[in-house]
């Protein structure tokens, strides 16, 4: 009982923090400081989209895995000389286009100088690849500062990886002060962007490592994925949302409630009973609410721990932090 109230309280006590943090965002932050910060920033991904289409999953995955660790203050972005930092991390060792995060940076430099955080670049990187792959545009909030700090071993601890099961994922998110209902929702991201083989083939050889298959994986999706992933492959990719993995749709949700969803992750989403209504609401596409909510939950994440005031700094080139 002792346990159950602490664990209570710390909660309670993270959700008071996100919130006081948040008070400092808002639509429009740079409106006067800087106007065409959104312009800017979309210019930018729309030329990228038009070149390299595929780096949409991956620079919407990157501000989820920035948020999750340490809050979203840009830290993922950052380099470290003896390979320590949260990009270093296996997790994210798949990240890819912070060359495109430097070329927005550099754009947002020129036009306002020590303005914009690498932060809130992200944030509206992550809105705009969306947009690009035929989804909903939502109103993102603004006024992040940048941390200092970018640690390998946090990456390893905080990052909720796709073996999870229904509980760790809802306890993981409510660490975050996220709802059973943002899980569900941002979940919908693997409906674009690919997947190393390694991150799913335990389901296809090795389940519970007597060289058995996930039971609750669909047998022909199973046969599917064997024919394009080997055991030790490590290098293939997978469409995460297969044959509508570069539109933002509620195709994902289609797959899942066929028990065709790749990761662990998504297929304990039918082990919940809001999730799994979740799931099924979406899967009819009639009337479908996803696009809308996922705006919704994506300013709720884009809260996680975020700096704001005079609090951190805005960093002048995003791999690195200001010179003291």
């Amino acid at each position: 009982m002792a346990n159950s109230k602490l664990f209570s309280c710390l909660i309670f006590l993270l959700f008071v923090f996100n919130t006081a943090n948040s008070q400092g965002l808002k639509v429009g932050f740079y409106d006067k400081a800087c106007p065409r910060v959104e312009a800017i920033v979309q210019k930018v991904i729309n030329d990228t989209m038009s070149k390299a289409p595929s780096l949409a999953g991956p620079l919407l995955r990157m501000h989820f895995h920035d948020c999750l660790v340490r809050g979203c203050e840009g830290s993922v972005l950052l380099n470290s000389s003896t390979h320590k930092a949260e990009k270093d991390a296996v997790p994210n060792l798949s990240l890819r286009g912070f060359q495109i995060i430097d070329n927005v940076k550099t754009a947002l430099e020129k036009e306002c100088p020590g303005i914009v955080s690498c932060a809130d670049i992200l944030a509206l990187v992550a809105r705009d690849v969306t947009v690009a792959d035929k989804g909903q545009s939502w109103q993102v909030e603004t006024g992040r500062r940048d941390g200092r700090v970018s640690n390998i071993t946090e990456a390893l601890l905080d990052l909720i990886p796709p073996t999870s099961n229904i509980t760790q994922l809802k306890s993981g998110f409510q660490r975050l002060g996220l709802s059973v209902k943002d899980l569900v929702v941002l979940s919908g991201a693997h409906t674009i962007g690919t997947s190393h083989c390694s991150s799913f083939t335990d389901r296809l050889y090795n389940f519970t490592g007597v060289g058995d298959t996930d039971p609750t994986l669909d047998p022909e999706y199973i046969a599917r994925l064997k024919l394009k992933c080997k055991p030790d492959d490590t290098t293939t990719l997978a469409e995460m949302d297969p044959g509508s993995f570069r539109t933002f749709d509620v195709h994902y949700y289609t797959n899942v409630a066929k028990r065709r969803g790749l990761f662990q992750s998504d297929g304990a989403l039918l082990d919940d009973g809001e999730t799994k209504a979740y799931v099924g609401l979406q899967a009819t596409n009639h009337g479908s609410t996803f696009l809308e909510d996922f705006g919704v939950s994506m300013v709720n994440m884009g809260r996680i721990g975020v700096l704001t005031g005079t609090t951190g700094e805005i960093r002048k080139v995003c791999s690195k932090v200001n010179e003291s």
